[in-house]
């Protein structure tokens, strides 16, 4: 059976920053359910095509998520753990799955059992909880001892997921999670730097409570397969994808993605049978709208990420193409506070929504381009057309980034017939001696095209 994740069109949200909260939890003002300000976007997201979300941190931490001080209640900042359950209550009863950001490798400073080692040192029952703590030096934040970072990062406090205590109380805080809000699944942050075995017995662990439980993980280079497999995960992030789309597109190099798109998923590729998490940008890395040096090139990229094999995924706002660079030390233009009723009145590109939810809405009807094989059909600088392929359906995609209308002759080795357009309705080309001439392909502007077969005397 087809698990539902390899049919999702995900939405990802980071609710900090999106919902306006202040930069720091001082962990005692009073709650605010600034999350309920998500029931607004529910209808965006039904237009979108949307059926999965996944919601960046949401509990209690000192500053940006990532740095955990309670792994039972949502951040005071966003609500309550009633509102969270509301709200995954509301999607659920739209359609819409939600999994949560799981920040399983690391906590901040201000986490209980961190803080107890500060206080007691050497005497706290929790200084096992922690990797590499030495009382014999002094930290960057002058306590009298110094720890493991995560990548560098003092204000995020490693774990060591190999105890037993530590795994049981994470073990037992996912549990919580998953029955209290009733979620579809995780994305695991920083799960390459997770210890495979810990990532095996959480997999086990979620599935037992739900079979149809999903578990992706980040990961940023290697090779996929080492997280995403039968035993562990089951996805991870394109991050390979992810810089191809735009760079492919920037130094006009489509050989680039298409390089790409057959190492992973052609005839030889490696991850064939893995439903890679496919995005053009994230919380983590520029807004692809400053990324692209010509702002019709996002309607190409988009076709691209919806008919590629793999499960796309949309930052919030990114659907009207609003910009955002990080700085050398601050994320905040990633993560904006956005108003639904006012982003895409001022955003630069509100009809690039509109693209990605006719490509949404194509993609949920075919399977070929959520279930299909790949192949590639034609690559040069500018062009690139490939096809998408089950025992019921062929579907073929031609993108043009060029400013100009092109023209291509295709091999079509699928049988003859005709390519009806689904993305440019009522346009159609013939497949004659398993060739097809697609004139034109308009500027900066796709086709993604069903082969009709002939019917059988």
């Amino acid at each position: 059976m087809t698990h539902w994740a390899h049919d999702a069109v995900f939405y990802h949200i980071y609710p900090l920053g999106l919902c306006g909260a202040p930069k720091r939890n001082d962990f005692c003002s009073p709650m605010i359910p600034r999350l309920e300000q998500l029931y607004s976007w529910i209808d965006h997201l039904l237009y979108l095509g949307v059926n999965a979300v996944c919601l960046g941190p949401v509990f209690e931490s000192t500053s940006h998520g990532y740095d955990t001080a309670d792994y039972y209640n949502v951040d005071r900042r966003l609500g309550s753990n009633a509102i969270l359950s509301e709200l995954t209550s509301a999607m659920h009863e739209k359609g819409i799955r939600v999994i949560l950001d799981a920040v399983l490798n690391h906590v901040g400073r201000d986490f209980w059992a961190f803080r107890d080692v500060r206080e007691h040192q050497e005497r706290s029952v929790y200084r096992d909880w922690f990797q590499d703590l030495d009382f014999g030096k002094r930290s960057s934040f002058n306590d009298p001892f110094t720890y493991a970072g995560w990548n560098g990062h003092y204000d995020l406090v490693k774990l060591d997921i190999g105890n037993p205590e530590v795994k049981k109380r994470l073990f037992e805080a996912v549990g919580m999670w998953i029955k209290e809000f009733n979620l579809d699944g995780f994305r695991l942050d920083a799960a390459n730097f997770m210890d495979i075995a810990f990532l095996r017995e959480l997999g086990a662990f979620c599935r037992k409570l739900r079979p149809d439980f999903w578990l992706m993980g980040e990961v940023v280079g290697g090779d996929y397969r080492r997280w995403a497999n039968a035993e562990t995960l089951d996805s991870v992030t394109n991050y390979e994808c992810y810089k191809g789309l735009y760079s492919s597109h920037v130094d006009r190099n489509y050989f680039e993605i298409a390089y790409a798109f057959n190492r992973q998923f052609g005839d030889d590729g490696l991850y064939c049978n893995v439903p890679l998490y496919n995005f053009a940008d994230n919380h983590d890395v520029n807004r692809v709208a400053s990324l692209l040096e010509n702002p019709a090139h996002l309607h190409t990229l988009y076709c691209l990420l919806f008919t590629m094999p793999g499960v796309p995924s949309i930052y919030y706002g990114s659907e009207w193409g609003i910009h955002g660079r990080r700085s050398s030390r601050d994320d905040t233009a990633l993560r904006p506070r956005l108003e639904i009723g006012t982003a895409s009145q001022t955003s630069p590109h509100p009809e690039l929504s509109k693209t990605i939810a006719r490509l949404a809405q194509i993609r949920h009807r075919s399977q070929a381009l959520r279930h299909g094989d790949y192949k590639q059909l034609f690559v040069s600088h500018e062009q690139f057309a490939f096809a998408r392929e089950t025992p019921e359906e062929c579907v073929v995609v031609a993108v043009n980034s060029s400013n100009k209308p092109v023209s291509l002759n295709l091999n079509i080795p699928f049988g003859g017939g005709r390519l009806v357009d689904l993305l440019n309705p009522g346009q159609e080309f013939r497949v004659s001696d398993g060739r097809a001439k697609i004139d034109p392909v308009w500027p900066c502007w796709a086709r993604i095209m069903k082969l009709d077969r002939p019917s059988s005397p």
